[in-house]
């Protein structure tokens, strides 16, 4: 749990960048990131926190809580109290973290109430250009003739990149090895090198090797072409039917949360996902925006999870 100093300058630091500062007697609006100060979840929620807190007439802050693959800060939230004033910062990891756990210290349907949606990241198949492969349908006619002489690798064991490829992997019946690596860097530095031969990554970390002569960019593995990559295909429509591995971000609130509080949030999020600011800070992280209303976010978590839910049982198989 983060200190009382930490907290406090949290809020100097909210105070400081002036558009997040609250009207005199305003709350304070904690959005809990459950990682690490730096990382991608916190970069994308500082895109809009303080217009957010702006938008309700309060100070907005970000307090990063890491520990446990994000457990341990969306843990938190879920025992707050159901005020409105506490969100998490989530995303597919959310359910993940707790299908992976032997014992997750919440329940990611139960405990939570979807507040809004902000957007959608797809991730792309690379190959190495040592892979005698220009598409998925080749990449799936090698693997299936050579069986386990074809390597992948990952940000290590549960990350994104893990399990987007192995249940890409299962769902086209391939038997590949696994190395993980401790970031997504090592992971595309090996690829890059030839020693590893294929890696799923966030689409805009591929975006840059699109015109590398030692990688290729196979597929994307969003159900329809990406905005970010349009001119790479659909996994699903390359030989691998059903397949899809993307993910949301949105904010969640502790169960029990008033509905007419997350309908007011929801609401200046929609008006967020419409100004130019926004929109282009979101573009950078490769995130596509989709506003939800609360009832059809919290339908895109559940059914995110039994997705999920798959994709472990998969990499159960697969390590």
């Amino acid at each position: 749990m983060a200190s009382w100093k930490r907290i406090s300058a949290s809020l100097l630091c909210a105070a400081l960048v002036g558009p997040a500062a609250a009207q005199p007697g305003g709350k304070v609006m904690r959005i809990v990131v459950p990682f690490a100060a730096g990382g991608a979840r916190e970069v994308l929620a500082r895109t809009f926190y303080s217009e957010l807190g702006a938008a309700l007439g309060q100070t907005a802050i970000i307090d990063n809580r890491p520990g446990a693959g994000g457990a341990i800060g969306t843990a938190s939230v879920a025992r707050a109290a159901p005020d409105g004033q506490t969100l998490v910062f989530a995303a597919s990891s959310h359910n993940v973290t707790a299908l992976l756990g032997a014992n997750p210290p919440y329940d990611p349907i139960r405990d939570f109430a979807g507040v809004a949606n902000i957007g959608m990241q797809s991730y792309v198949l690379m190959a190495s250009a040592a892979v005698p492969a220009k598409t998925v349908a080749e990449l799936l006619e090698y693997a299936r003739a050579n069986p386990g002489k074809l390597n992948y690798a990952s940000a290590g064991h549960g990350s994104s990149s893990h399990l987007a490829m192995a249940y890409f992997a299962a769902l086209a019946g391939l038997d590949m090895v696994h190395i993980p690596f401790k970031s997504t860097q090592d992971a595309n530095n090996d690829v890059l090198a030839a020693r590893s031969h294929a890696v799923i990554v966030p689409n805009v970390g591929a975006i840059p090797f699109a015109k590398d002569d030692r990688i290729r960019l196979l597929g994307v593995t969003s159900r329809g072409r990406s905005a970010f990559l349009p001119g790479v295909p659909a996994i699903a429509a390359s030989g691998v039917p059903g397949y899809g591995f993307d993910s949301w971000f949105g904010l969640l609130a502790p169960a029990r949360t008033p509905r007419a509080l997350i309908e007011r949030i929801n609401a200046e999020v929609a008006k967020l996902l419409e100004n130019p600011v926004i929109l282009g800070r979101l573009a950078s992280q490769g995130v596509e925006p989709r506003p939800l209303s609360p009832g059809a976010f919290e339908r895109l978590i559940r059914e995110d999870y039994e997705d999920m839910a798959k994709v472990v049982k998969a990499v159960g198989r697969i390590e």
